[in-house]
């Protein structure tokens, strides 16, 4: 009798027999276009962190391609240095270029990655990383077409800056990390044509592109993975995955299987147990076709908030969203933060991100009778903030 789902098995050494047909049956049967590979993980920061060693490790094995060794010819000077974290065995010299605003994790690698929050990264020892600036869109986008398309062109040319600047220096960006949105940023969004030419950008330099899709992932944006919207002319080289996976990891490319054992490897490798409850995650989504669902109530939840920004516009403004990752901005953090308690008085929880911005982040089943009760309690909220305020 197997007894993985009921003591967490050490995937990375001992995988139970059942876990390829499971892995073929939950994360393969979804994987973005493009990816055949899949690797559990415990949660987004190690998928993450994990994806950046990939990474590193592919750049430095096409270098020693270059000279004409294999990627596992280690000379004594590097097994040597890398035990005292000095060059040349540990690639000092490379990077993961990642964008103001992001949020990609609190462990160490993904901490140096992450620019949300101030508080996350105080005290903490960070990378010498690159950070590009993410483009400030101004909603709603089909009124300011122009003011947008330069700020994107703006924002690929700094991030082009930074990949030919560190080339030059010795110093290459083995990989540039961006979420679809930029959640804890303030819910930040960009055009498809962005995210086509920071592929284009990673390309032109040999930068892995990395889509983190922990916080968009699994239909919240109306699409499996968020990025399926881009229309990208090939598969990202990872996309990383969390939250309503129910456990971390990632999807990659071929190319970046690392050459040895072991070199990505922890105790756990995953958890069985959770792959077996996205099992039924996924049965759920498709026999009651969430994605439809998500899309009719983003649609409802968009019409409904465009409403109200025009009735109560010191609450409500910027709304921009995509399936049921919407957002909008107060006036000012004093609003933003007063409407999050009146409403959260009121029995509904909101999210807060940015410096002003409440976020909607609905569960794949939440339907249009739920609906129905938020926008009840959303404009008694206004209400009585309006006739109350000074």
């Amino acid at each position: 009798m197997s007894t993985f789902g009921q003591s967490r098995a050490a995937l990375g050494l001992m995988p139970p027999k059942e876990l390829p047909a499971l892995l073929d049956e939950t994360f393969l049967r979804i994987a973005p276009k493009g990816l055949t590979k899949v690797q559990p993980m415990l949660d987004g920061s190690s998928a993450n962190e994990n994806v950046f060693k990939a990474a590193f490790m592919r750049m430095k094995a096409k270098q020693r391609a270059i000279r004409g060794i294999a990627a596992t010819s280690f000379s004594q000077e590097e097994l040597s240095s890398c035990m005292e974290n000095q060059m040349p065995g540990c690639a000092n010299e490379l990077s993961i270029l990642s964008f103001a605003g992001g949020f990609h994790g609190r462990s160490l690698g993904a901490l140096s990655c992450t620019h949300s929050k101030a508080l996350h990264k105080l005290d903490v020892p960070a990378f010498d990383w690159p950070i590009a600036p993410f483009p400030q869109t101004r909603y709603p986008v089909e009124s300011h077409q122009e003011w947008n398309d330069s700020e994107e062109r703006r924002c690929i040319e700094e991030v082009r800056q930074i990949f030919r600047q560190r080339s030059e220096q010795g110093r290459p960006v083995a990989g540039a990390i961006i979420e679809p949105v930029l959640s804890e940023g303030g819910d930040l969004h960009a055009s498809p044509a962005f995210f086509r030419d920071l592929q284009g950008a990673c390309k032109e330099f040999d930068a892995a592109f990395i889509v983190d899709e922990v916080q968009t992932g699994l239909c919240s944006s109306g699409h499996m993975w968020a990025h399926e919207a881009w229309n990208l002319p090939e598969s990202p080289d990872f996309v990383c995955f969390s939250k309503k996976a129910l456990l971390g990891g990632y999807y990659y490319k071929d190319e970046f299987q690392p050459a040895q054992g072991y070199r990505i490897f922890n105790t756990w490798m995953g958890d069985m147990t959770k792959i077996l409850l996205l099992k039924q995650v996924l049965k759920t989504i498709d026999e009651e076709d969430l994605r439809a669902l998500v899309a009719d109530v983003g649609e409802r939840l968009m019409t409904f908030l465009d409403g109200m920004s025009k009735i109560y516009p010191d609450y409500v403004s910027s709304l921009r969203g995509v399936g049921t990752i919407i957002a909008f901005d107060c006036l000012s953090p004093q609003l933003r933060d007063v409407l999050s308690v009146q409403m959260r008085n009121c029995g509904v929880l909101l999210g807060t991100n940015g410096t002003r911005t409440i976020r909607l982040r609905p569960s794949l089943n939440f339907n249009l009778a739920h609906v129905r009760e938020f926008e009840f309690v959303f404009e008694a909220a206004l209400q009585e903030l309006s006739s109350t305020s000074p």
